[in-house]
């Protein structure tokens, strides 16, 4: 059991933020517990996590019939940055963690356990 993450990584990101993020990722209580209420961490269940680059989730479309990724970070800073919210999973505890290869095409299939997509923003640490 564990969650597919995908990540995107924005112009404005920096190593805190990705540290803050990782914590708060792993610390989320998003898993069931016998009654059926979110009340478990990642951590708690000993969950696993696959971590998928997409900087795609930074489209703007708000212009146009073309979306813009101009809000997304440089290729260079982005995985740069998306090493380190690995490297920060893994140091908080997670026991497996799997990634795609950076700025590759990549099929990825998931089964949701449940109705649950969770959007997770910087916005939301401050």
């Amino acid at each position: 059991m564990g969650a597919v993450l995908f990540v995107g990584i924005s112009e404005n990101d920096t190593s805190t933020i990705v540290q803050k993020m990782a914590e708060k990722v792993v610390n989320l209580r998003i898993f069931s517990n016998a009654a059926g209420k979110f009340a478990h961490s990642l951590l708690d269940i000993g969950g696993q996590l696959l971590i998928v680059s997409q900087f795609t989730l930074y489209a703007d479309l708000s212009k146009g019939r073309r979306p813009s990724f101009s809000k997304a970070a440089h290729p260079s800073k982005a995985e740069t940055l998306f090493l380190e919210f690995i490297q920060a999973t893994k140091n908080l505890g997670v026991a497996r963690v799997e990634t795609g290869i950076f700025g590759a095409n990549m099929q990825v299939t998931l089964c949701n356990d449940g109705p649950v997509t969770i959007w997770l923003d910087t916005d939301s640490l401050y």
